[in-house]
This record gives structure tokens, sequence and C-alpha cells, in this order.
């Protein structure tokens, strides 16, 4: 199998897969990519039998041959040759002989035949969206997921489809986040499916703020993602996701709007003196008031006092400041709506500049 192939060329579809390449894989095939051309297309895949990624390009030419390769030796390498090197590769038994200009490096190969694939997946539901719309319902969520809880089905994201509606839903089980989007979805009844850290984390990274279609087939176990020239699969969590709908606060009436950007500077300051371990921030809710105080161990004490619009009951409630600050990072729009019902419930928190999502966070007592 000989190939000569620009240097960018190579490089784009090899940084897009080098995600599901294993650092500490148990399979030495599974630190490798798999390259393999037909003549007038190249694919390249890696996975780590969790998560799948196969970038397919248009590539004439007359050979027609797989190998796998080593990734990371191989992206480090395309990145430390020069813009625009041509690059010609040549495998012969055991070894891969890659050389552009002066340079040349000698790769040890393993058996294409041994690689493994992901078998086609049978589809429940498959529907379309653009790349903005679900880095969106990702963005929004996903920094709620839990990592390496227990209960290992609140490690992930919850994508839940019904009729005209896609929904995603992640906790930790101390704080909730949800985000919302019409779609043209025709199914009887919802589906919900929980896609694992890695591969939310994954495809997050491969989306791009763009309005090109993205087409999601949900399958019994997998769950796949087509975008321009890249698949991505992921297996699914084999578990049931608690019943959102009861953790969402209903009957709270004491109602704060705040300036989002103010908020996020005051509880940033209020942040630096807090308990290292706990994390706690005491808010103090009066008529058109907020008071954000923080203290640590060793006596030391933070206070901000904001302009709010709030007519409810004066209310103290303790928070973890990190939960808040996530919140509030995670919101666009200029005014903060929260919603309280006494000291030792839950609150709600929404953006309303983007009304399809919202944001339960748990107090604490300090």
């Amino acid at each position: 199998m000989k190939l000569s192939i620009q240097r960018e060329v190579l490089l784009k579809p090899l940084q897009q897969v080098i995600g599901a390449v294993e650092k500490r894989h148990t399979m030495q095939i599974l630190g490798n990519v798999l390259l393999r051309c037909d003549g007038t297309h190249l694919k390249m895949t890696a996975t780590d039998l969790e998560v799948e990624l196969v970038a397919e390009m248009e590539f004439p030419s007359e050979e027609i041959g797989e190998v796998t390769l080593p990734a990371r030796k191989l992206l480090d390498i395309c990145r430390a040759l020069p813009d625009e090197a041509e690059i010609r590769i040549q495998v012969s038994a055991e070894r891969c002989v890659l050389s552009s200009g002066r340079s040349r490096f000698v790769l040890t190969t393993l058996p294409a035949g041994d690689f493994p694939n992901l078998d086609e997946i049978e589809s429940r539901i498959e529907f379309s969206l653009t790349e903005r719309e679900l880095l969106t319902l990702i963005g929004r969520t996903s920094f709620a997921m839990a990592n390496q809880d227990a209960r290992y089905y609140l490690n992930g994201l919850m994508l839940e489809v019904e009729k005209g509606t896609i929904r995603t839903v992640a906790t930790d089980g101390h704080r909730l986040s949800l985000c919302a989007l019409k779609s043209i979805v025709e199914t009887e009844e919802a589906q919900q499916v929980i896609i694992p850290r890695k591969g939310v984390l994954e495809l997050s990274r491969l989306l791009e703020h763009s309005d090109d279609p993205v087409r999601v087939q949900i399958a019994a176990n997998h769950l796949r993602v087509r975008v321009t020239g890249l698949c991505f699969t992921t297996k699914l969590i084999d578990g049931r996701f608690p019943d959102y709908k009861r953790v969402i606060p209903r009957d709270g009436e004491q109602v704060l709007k705040v300036d989002r950007e103010l908020l996020r500077q005051a509880l940033g300051r209020t942040a630096i003196l807090s308990n290292e371990k706990y994390r706690g921030v005491r808010i103090e809710l009066s008529p058109n008031t907020i008071k954000i105080q923080s203290h640590n161990p060793e006596q030391e004490e933070a206070e901000e006092e904001l302009e709010v619009e709030y007519s409810g009951e004066p209310l103290e409630i303790g928070f973890n400041v990190t939960y808040l600050m996530d919140v509030v990072a995670n919101l666009q729009g200029e005014i903060l709506e929260a919603t309280f019902k006494d000291s030792g419930s839950s609150v709600l928190i929404r953006d309303l500049g983007f009304p399809d999502a919202l944001y339960v966070v748990m107090p604490m007592r300090l």
C-alpha cells in the first residue's frame, strides 16, 4: 500500500478521531488508528470499544488497502512537519515508512483485520437537527453530569425524544440542568437514552456552531451521530435515569431577578474566601437586595451586596458556590430569574433570554 497525501488533508481527520484512542489500553491495537483506502475515499477509524469515530474524505487513488498505525505517534509526526508538506506512506510487511522531504519515520503496524469495528446498528428513532442545536442541547446541560458516581446512570447525559421535542437532562444528585428544543420528530411515545460522559464530551468537541445538518440515530444499545465527513458512535448506559420532573420545584413563590453578569462577578469574589472543602456561601434576600457571604476555617470572610428585583419575604439559604457559578456561566441572557420556596428547598433558575432551559440547585447547611 502506497499513498501520497498533503499534511493538512491527513491531519484534520486524525485530529477528529484521536479522542476515541485509548491512552491506557489493554489491547495494543486500540492505540492504533485504521486507515482504509478504497480508491475513491480515505477512511480513518479509531475506537476504545465504547466510542467509535470514523472520518471519511474523498481521496482518488490507484492504491487500495488498509493499515493500522500508532495513532498518537502519527498525529505528533503530522503536527511536527511543516505546513503543506507532502507525506508519502509506504506499507510493507509489519512496517510503515512515512517520508516527507528529508524526514523519514518507520512505524510498527498491526494487522488491519484485528481492528475492532462496531456492527451496523438498527435504528429505533432517527431525526435531524443542526450542529448548533445539538451543541446547545449538550452545552447547556452537560456540566451537571456526575463523574465516577457509584450511581452509574448519573455519569452521562439523558437524551429524551418525544413528538415535536428533543430534551437533554443531566444531574449529579445535587443539581439538575435541562434544555429542550422544538424539532420535527415522529415518535408515538417518549424515548430516553443515557449517553456516557466520555461520549458527551467527545461529541461536544467535534460539533461546531454551524447550521450544517446532523443526523442522529438511536438504537437499542448505541447512539450514532453523522455530520459531514464524520460518523460518531457510542454505546449507551444501560440504566434508568431518575424522574427529573419530580425534582423540578413547582411551588416556589419568592422570585428574584438579577443582572447575570453582576451576580457572576459577585459569586466569583465571595468564592475566594469560601471553605475549600465545602465551598459554601450564604445568601440573604430582602426587598430589592441580595447579600452573598462566605467564610472559612481561618476566620476570613467575604461579603457582596447587590441591588436586585425582589419583593418576597426575607430569606436566608446556603449553596455550594461552585454549583451556582456553573449555572450562571452557562446562561446567556442579561437577566437571571431564581424562584425560591424556603431555606430548605431547591432553587429553580431560569435564563430569561432562553426560556427552554432550566436549572435546579439543592441548598446546603452552613
